[in-house]
């Protein structure tokens, strides 16, 4: 039997925009089970986002909770919330996140320092992954020498390299050409494969969605369907 790994239950999320309200998030269960690999669409200010910031423990729910690996997120005290998010959560962000004074590979490998995992290893897996996404040349180049496409390409690389047990991508295709894209879904595919790492992504990129085993819809921060079809 396959043991949840993501179990968001009654998650909601209000802002309060000039007095006004906004429902970004309204009353959505998503139970997803290890190793899956599922795609979150909708159209633009549809919740994806600020849906998966809280199941990542990056957003507080506004109500409801977050169970990742049998452990319920939202009742976590900050300082444990992030060592649980150094050692199980593996992000991707639109905007790359990138810290601008750290090379490539010492972007890729800042997680792994802070696991404390021995330099001989973290070198090992930094520049395998630096190769895969085909960055082996660009191993010193920091984020403001890098394209666009680059620099999404070192995110990935660093969200794969602590091997993580949950991948949470937000449009993680979104500057990637083709071949980028198509040789970043079959990294992750492998490691899905291999690892049973569980993947959720949000996205709008037919490449990605075809890619899935799973694909969520969510309409004005409801779901509106969680189907399961065959990966093209």
């Amino acid at each position: 039997m396959a043991k949840t790994i993501i179990d968001a239950h009654n998650l909601s999320k209000t802002y309060n925009a000039d007095t006004v309200p906004v429902k970004a998030v309204q009353d959505v269960h998503i139970h997803i089970e290890e190793g899956e690999f599922v795609a979150l669409v909708g159209p633009s200010g549809s919740g994806k986002s600020t849906l998966l910031n809280m199941i990542g423990g990056l957003d507080e729910p506004t109500s409801g909770s977050v169970v990742l690996d049998q452990v319920e997120i939202t009742k976590l005290p900050e300082n444990k919330l992030i060592d649980f998010r150094l050692h199980n959560i593996g992000f991707v962000f639109q905007s790359y996140n990138l810290i601008p004074v750290l090379t490539a590979k010492e972007n890729v490998g800042f997680v792994l320092q802070l696991q404390k995992i021995p330099k001989e290893e973290r070198e090992k897996r930094v520049l395998n992954l630096l190769h895969q996404v085909g960055l082996e040349d660009k191993l010193n180049s920091r984020p403001g020498e890098l394209s666009g496409g680059q620099q999404q390409r070192v995110a990935v690389a660093r969200a794969l390299a602590s091997k993580p047990k949950i991948v949470l991508a937000d449009e993680p295709t979104a500057n990637l050409d083709s071949k980028s894209t198509a040789n970043l879904l079959d990294i992750m595919a492998k490691l899905n494969k291999e690892e049973k790492t569980t993947f959720l992504f949000s996205t709008h990129d037919i490449r990605v969605i075809q890619k899935a085993r799973r694909v969520i819809t969510l309409v004005d921060g409801k779901v509106e369907s969680d189907v399961q079809q065959t990966p093209k």
